[in-house]
Formats: C-alpha cells, structure tokens, sequence
C-alpha cells in the first residue's frame, strides 16, 4: 500500500491495525474535543441561521463565506503558517465540498425552516453519524466497524426521540434529512483533499471558491438587500462560527477517522435545542432532554476505545510504507 493510499484509509477509517497505539492519548482526546466543539458550534447555529430565512440566500451566503476567507487569510498571515496551492485533482473535491457541504448544505438549512422548528431541523442533522459509519470504512474498501456502527446507530435512536420534541410541514422533514445528507458529504468528499492539502488550506480555497460561486448566482438570481442589524449579527457570528467548525473538525477526522469522528455529529441536536431554548423559538421538554441523554450515550459508545481492531492492533504490524520522493504535505494547524 502507498504512502498516500494509506493516508486515505486513515482518514476514513481511523488508524489501521498496528497504528492506533501510535495517536497519544492527549491527542486522542484534543480530537474528541475538537469534534464536539463543531458539531455543538454548528448545531447551534441552526436557529442563528434561521434568522436569516428572510434574507436573500445567495448573498447571505456569499457574504459569510467572503467574511469566513478574510478571516482564514488573516490568520494564516498572522501565523505565518504555509497555504498549499490546489492541484488539477484536488479541484473536483473542492468543487463538490462547496456545492454539497457548503452552499447546498446552508440552502437545505435555511429553506427546511421554512417548514420546520429549529430543533427538528438540528436533530435530523444528528443522522448523519450512521451514514458516515457505513459509507466512509467502504471507501476505504474495509467493513464498517462494529462499535462506530453501534455508537452511531444509538445517536440515531437519541435523534429520533429528540425530534419529538419539533415539528414540521410540507417538505419540512425531507429538507432536513437533504441538510443532513449535505452534512455527512462534507467529511466524505473532503477526506482525500485534506490528505494532501491539510485542514486549513481546504478551508480556505473552500471559502474563496463559496464566496465568489455565491455571489456570482446573487448577481443573477437575487435583488441586493441592505441586511437589518438582525441579519448582521447573524451572518458575522455564523461566519466566524464556520472558519473555526471548518477547521477544527479536519483535525478531528484526521486523528479519529471519518466514522468515528462522525458520532460526534450526535452532540448537534443537543447544542440546536440548546440554542433554540435560549432564542426562545422551542420550549424545553422531557422528550428532548431524553434524546440528549441517549445521544450522549451513543457517542461514548462510540468512541469508548480507541482502536477499532483492539485484538489485531497488538499483533499486526504497520504496513510497509514505499519510499517517496516528496513527503506529503503536512497539515500546518496540527
């Protein structure tokens, strides 16, 4: 296996037999905070993103993404850390980050709640840990692992309890669960790109990319409207709230894995209801602080060991690893 094929199956997969061992335990854990951060900071950024269901769509979400570069540009000049310059092969994966986990996924959002509370819209969110459990270990042409799969399919149990606890009309439901499917394409289609480019590098041309695309189509599609000091407010504290999720969860994915770093997306539902509580836009009920405890529940099932093949990683060795001419490229937020 190749250095870079290896890396890939890494990331979608967790560490291969013999490997686990290899993640120190503070890193392990800096890894689950990291991925609890994201999902909480992107759950309870649904209902700060229905605030903006008035505004027009295209130029909100330009506006962020244009704001979220800005921010990612001066972070990398202040610290002087290294951007990688996307290849011809990176920029289809590029391309699908926006157009699904991006723009498609801020759309499905805004739109499902139009039809749907905050909270529902937050909870189906909470599925996409089941997807990211089967569908990333098959990228990676391995069987999905039992415990991710269980973990995940209890956080799922935990969303559909929660869910009660919202509702929704028309297409309100089917919104939700396309937001949620946008969720689970923005770790699969970033995992080889990541690899090559490193966390920061990917948000950064993912911005760049959003902010023009989505200007482009507002150009064409949509009126200018000045936003209210509502709208401001939500589309500064949902941009910064983006860079850091954006960022944060690669480093995430790239210690744990694509399907175990997904139970983590779980803790959205909690952090949406959390949220939409304080908004006072959904009323706290014992249906959904039952969901939150199942959830929780899940997602220490989920990431209780660390290895995924706990009996083969003590007797397996590392695979050989070719030489290679260039190293590949190291991600400079680690």
């Amino acid at each position: 296996m190749d250095q870079s094929t290896y890396r890939e199956v890494e990331l979608l997969s967790g560490p291969l037999p013999g490997d686990a061992g290899q993640v120190p335990t503070s890193r392990y854990r800096l890894a689950i905070g990291a991925g609890l951060l994201t999902s909480a900071m992107i759950g309870g950024s649904v209902p700060l993103s229905g605030m903006l269901v008035d505004y027009p769509l295209l130029t909100g979400q330009s506006a962020r993404y244009g704001v979220g570069a800005i921010l990612l540009a001066a972070w990398a000049l202040a610290r002087r850390v290294p951007l990688t310059a996307p290849k011809a092969r990176d920029v289809p994966a590029l391309l699908a980050i926006v157009a699904v986990g991006m723009l498609g996924f801020n759309a499905f959002m805004i739109t499902a709640q139009h039809h749907a509370e905050p909270g529902l819209v937050a909870a189906v969110l909470g599925g996409s840990p089941l997807v990211l459990a089967v569908v990333a270990p098959l990228m990676a042409k391995r069987r999905p692992s039992a415990q991710p799969l269980v973990g995940a399919a209890v956080v799922v149990a935990g969303v559909v309890v929660l869910s009660g606890g919202g509702s929704w009309e028309g297409p309100g439901l089917l919104l939700a669960v396309l937001t949620m499917l946008c969720e689970a394409g923005f770790t699969l289609f970033a995992v080889r790109v990541v690899g090559r480019l490193g966390g920061l590098s990917v948000a950064l041309w993912c911005h760049i990319i959003a902010a023009v695309v989505g200007a482009c189509l507002a150009v064409v599609y949509e009126p200018w409207q000045t936003p209210t000091n509502r709208e401001w407010t939500a589309l500064s504290v949902v941009a910064v709230l983006t860079v850091v999720a954006f960022v944060i969860w690669y480093q995430a994915v790239n210690v744990l894995g694509a399907d175990r770093a997904g139970v983590l997306i779980g803790v959205m539902p909690a952090a949406g209801l959390a949220v939409s509580i304080a908004v006072g836009s959904q009323s706290l009920t014992l249906t959904g602080v039952a969901g939150v405890v199942v959830v929780g529940a899940g997602c220490v099932i989920g990431l209780l060991t660390r290895s995924p093949w706990p009996s083969a990683a003590r007797r397996a060795p590392r695979p050989a690893v070719a030489p290679s001419a260039s190293p590949p490229p190291r991600d400079p937020v680690r």
